[in-house]
């Protein structure tokens, strides 16, 4: 008797080609774990850009990212289960014959432009039409499986909420980043981009020595934004925008600040607020979106943006962390990993070829 094949999986990650973004570390971070645990089991392949192809070692197969893929995709009959590992695939489940599964990571635009807005509108009608070829869509978080139930009712009776996990690591001993900090500081991580809402954070210098320290991805116009209104309140000296960073610094910068802040208007998840706890430190966070969600009890939030307001916010959550607060954040953090979230899409991954 011949051995029974080991079902072909492909996860589709071509969005992660961008480092220094959320997609990207779901990609590789799950994608790993997910190819790791799949062994013996099932034979994974992963489709990239040509760029990545190796990224999740010689244990996965790589199938090459194509322009043409969004109107034919010529292994659409290779695969008994394909996993958009996101909304933003090349091509959709109507390309491929065997079960799919979408991961929806957020439906952002709507909170951040309104669900009238005509490109939202378009956005919301593509996606409808993926939500609707997919045997199964995954949430990231119980916010954004209420968006989706929101726009899409039909996805209510296939739809399931798998959280991310996050990451962390302590830097080297030795190593330290180029730019670094002489007072103690506030460190936010992100795009500058207005969904982040990174201004919002200039009036916490006000009466102190501390800096404020953003790292990410620049967009211009939203830099000028922040150091616009550092000059507004006189601290333009202590707002240090770095430009995206590597992971050493990253984590060196989570290690070294005082707190971590994340005022964003609009997150699926919000991966840097958990990493951020995994290193014991403060959260501070808006009550936005999936945010509550992801910081639970463990972070301080600020219910508006008023300057007064969140200097009291802030005040009384580091006198507030200063007994256990440490403590609290890592076990909060502890239930985010992301073996636990491969090991809830490989179960998921058999229900569906079963």
């Amino acid at each position: 008797m011949k051995p029974a094949m080991k079902p072909a999986v492909l996860l589709t990650l071509d969005s992660m080609r961008h480092a220094n973004t959320g997609l990207h570390s779901f990609g590789h971070r799950l994608g790993g774990e997910i190819v790791r645990q799949a062994q013996p089991d099932m034979t994974v392949s992963v489709y990239t850009y040509r760029q990545q192809h190796g990224v999740l070692g010689e244990a996965a197969g790589y199938v090459r990212h194509r322009k043409y893929h969004r109107w034919f995709f010529p292994l659409r009959k290779h695969f008994e289960l394909v996993h958009f590992g996101d909304q933003y695939c090349r091509f959709g489940p109507a390309r491929v014959h065997g079960r799919t599964i979408m991961t929806v990571h957020d439906l952002n635009q709507v909170h951040e432009q309104g669900s009238d807005h005509v490109r939202v509108r378009k956005h919301l009608e593509r996606l409808r039409v993926k939500v609707a070829g997919a045997h199964h869509i995954v949430a990231i978080s119980h916010f954004v499986a209420a968006d989706i139930v929101r726009f899409f009712p039909e996805a209510r009776d296939k739809l399931s909420v798998i959280h991310n996990g996050a990451d962390w690591s302590l830097p080297p001993v030795d190593h330290r980043p180029a730019i670094v900090p002489a007072q103690p500081f506030l460190f936010a991580l992100g795009m500058l981009c207005t969904k982040k809402n990174f201004h919002v954070l200039v009036p916490l210098l006000r009466g102190n020595q501390r800096q404020l320290l953003i790292a990410g991805v620049v967009q211009e116009p939203y830099k000028q934004k922040i150091l616009a209104e550092a000059a507004a309140w006189g601290v333009a000296d202590r707002v240090i925008i770095t430009g995206p960073v590597s992971a050493a610094d990253k984590n060196w910068y989570y290690a070294n600040c005082e707190a971590f802040a994340f005022p964003s208007l609009a997150e699926g998840f919000g991966l840097p607020v958990i990493e951020a706890m995994y290193h014991g430190k403060p959260v501070f966070l808006s009550t936005l979106t999936s945010l509550p969600e992801v910081g639970g009890a463990a972070a301080y939030y600020f219910d508006d943006f008023e300057p007064e307001h969140m200097a009291q916010v802030f005040e009384r959550g580091l006198a507030d962390f200063a007994d256990g607060g440490a403590e609290r954040v890592r076990r909060h953090a502890a239930q985010f990993t992301w073996e636990r979230a491969a090991a809830a899409y490989l179960a998921l991954y058999r229900r569906c070829l079963a």
